[in-house]
């Protein structure tokens, strides 16, 4: 008995070597072109920046054509080759207009990243239909849309990297975020079937999980409620060290994991301990999470009328203990708030 034991967790050793072998290969990004949904501003211009210095060749994409631009300006100041054109992703057929236009500037698209996101704060009362929408169709129809219409190039290479920028609360919901943890579940699940059926073809999709991240992307996600008080508990968590971790040390991580074909990022750790936390003791975590929103605001008279975090500053959101994401905002192009 006790050589069988061995000799199958050797058998499973060797395999496990193999399969890191396989998918563990570094991709070399020099000369690739990469589409990044999203890259005009806050991670997804840093993700721009980094793999820039790799060499690769960028295509940008986002909503507002003067952040677009002006991020478009920086990166080729810095040397890089790119392409930037505003789309609203969430239409398919704009979705294939970008990739069409892509193809024919640069010739193929190597690596596509959804990275483009919306965050909606307040509690579940005073969240509408609309906010649940709008948060699928940016975090799962726009990728969908996008991996549509990308696939058969990559197909016809028998290559590509496909990496869909998920979140931590697409593994743990967290109170007061439900649209964006629904809508993040929803990429989470996608992204990893997807994975499964298409590594046979040589396209490998890496599904990433940050925690929270400090992009000075704050004034732009949505608040419904005590706009003041919701707005100051999010950004306040969005900007101490302990809880999130910096825009460019996520860039990289997340590069790296895509150089190597990674199935799976979790930044932070303490986006690593939540989740492991939530795998072994969902019910535990749930309690704890139960206990969290008792300290969060709750609605008063469920004021539903929606603002930018820009629109629902304090003393407390101006002061030192968002300074951190303050000094990321003015680095990372996140402008004044639409």
């Amino acid at each position: 008995m006790a050589r069988s034991a061995t000799l199958l967790l050797t058998a499973l050793g060797l395999g496990t070597l193999w399969a890191l072998r396989r998918t563990g290969s570094r991709y070399d990004l020099r000369g690739k072109v990469v589409l990044i949904a999203g890259g005009s501003r806050g991670l997804g211009l840093v993700l721009a920046r980094e793999l820039a210095r790799r060499g690769a060749r960028l295509v940008l994409s986002a909503r507002d054509p003067q952040t677009l631009e002006r991020a478009a300006e920086e990166l080729r100041s810095r040397g890089a080759e790119v392409y930037a054109q505003a789309y609203d992703l969430s239409d398919p057929e704009q979705a294939a207009a970008l990739v069409q236009a892509a193809g024919a500037h640069f010739g193929r698209i190597d690596v596509l990243i959804n990275n483009a996101g919306v965050i909606q704060v307040g509690p579940f009362e005073t969240m509408q239909l609309c906010d649940y929408d709008e948060a699928m169709r940016t975090h799962f129809w726009a990728p969908l849309h996008l991996i549509r219409a990308v696939l058969p190039g990559m197909r016809s290479r028998r290559e590509g990297r496909i990496v869909n920028i998920s979140s931590i609360g697409g593994k743990v919901s967290v109170p007061h975020l439900l649209p964006y943890s629904a809508s993040k579940f929803a990429l989470t699940g996608f992204s990893q079937g997807l994975r499964a059926e298409l590594k046979q073809e040589g396209i490998l999709v890496t599904t990433v999980c940050p925690g929270l991240i400090r992009s000075g992307s704050t004034p732009h996600v949505f608040v419904r409620g005590r706009h003041q008080a919701e707005y100051a508990w999010f950004s306040v968590a969005d900007s101490l060290p302990v809880l999130s971790a910096s825009a460019e040390a996520t860039a990289r991580d997340i590069v790296r994991a895509l150089e190597a074909g990674q199935a799976e990022l979790i930044t932070s750790l303490p986006g690593k301990a939540l989740a492991a936390a939530h795998g072994l003791f969902p019910g535990r975590v749930s309690d704890l999470l139960a206990m969290t929103n008792r300290l969060l605001p709750r609605a008063s008279g469920y004021d539903l009328e929606r603002r930018t975090g820009a629109e629902s500053e304090s003393a407390v959101t101006r002061s030192a203990l968002t300074a951190l994401s303050r000094k990321a905002a003015a680095a990372n192009n996140e402008g004044p708030a639409r």
